[in-house]
């Protein structure tokens, strides 16, 4: 599948670079007369005991699964794995053009944090905005942290548009997005990473039908959020 393997190259460059501050470290202590004989001698196994850890804890937080893509008409599907935590009625002018449903997933950090196209089309509109990087467990942390908004003009049905809003938090300070505007997007691809706990909003018009209520868990590019009938 498209933009597939990329999750696991980002966690070998963190790995990788973690790795060279580990030697550069161990390799430092030995140079250092007082200092470096109490690391080499006591504490040398702990710090490659601890990259280890963290090792494979990288790799479990940039796992990849390959999402099973439900088929049939008009649905929308969940783009992240999380819980979702909000289900309202906002305001979202700069792409939906005002009044629109809104369902938020925070993703805790051992979710998965790849995203996915919630629908077929084009991505007709993609905007990064800087911030704050306040925990995005806050419901309203889209009004203040990095974000990046993506708008898709939905192939099917035709004319619809849904929003995606992909949300830095606390720790999570790093959006790559696998995506630009006027690209085609098909339901399920990849189309984003978020590093390390985040928030990722999904804009819907009024005639779309919810599918996912409050406490849902949701699997990205599988759970069926919305459907227009």
């Amino acid at each position: 599948m498209k933009h597939s393997g990329k999750a696991v190259l980002a966690a070998l460059r963190l790995i990788g670079l973690s790795g060279v501050a580990v030697i550069a470290l161990l390799v430092g202590a030995f140079l250092a007369k007082h200092i470096g004989s109490f690391v080499l001698d006591y504490l040398r196994w702990e710090i490659v005991g601890l990259w280890g850890l963290f090792v494979v804890f990288t790799f479990y937080f940039f796992r990849d699964p390959d999402p099973m893509v439900p088929t049939g008409p008009d649905l929308v599907i969940a783009p992240g794995h999380g819980k979702v935590d909000v289900v309202d009625t906002t305001t979202e002018t700069e792409f939906m053009g005002g009044e629109c449903q809104r369902v938020s997933i925070f993703l805790s950090v051992i979710d998965v944090h790849v995203q996915c196209a919630p629908v077929t089309g084009r991505i007709a509109y993609f905007k990064h905005t800087p911030g704050q990087y306040l925990s995005a467990m806050k419901t309203d942390s889209a009004r203040f942290n990095e974000n990046v908004l993506i708008g898709i003009d939905a192939a099917e049905p035709r004319v619809e548009k849904v929003g995606v809003r992909l949300i830095a938090g606390l720790i999570a300070r790093r959006i790559v997005p696998w995506i630009a505007q006027n690209d085609a997007v098909q339901r399920g691809e990849r189309i984003s990473l978020i590093q390390f706990g985040s928030r990722v909003e999904v804009y819907l018009p009024r005639r779309a039908k919810i599918k996912v209520k409050l406490g849902d868990k949701v699997i990205g590019g599988e759970t069926v959020m919305a459907s227009f009938e």
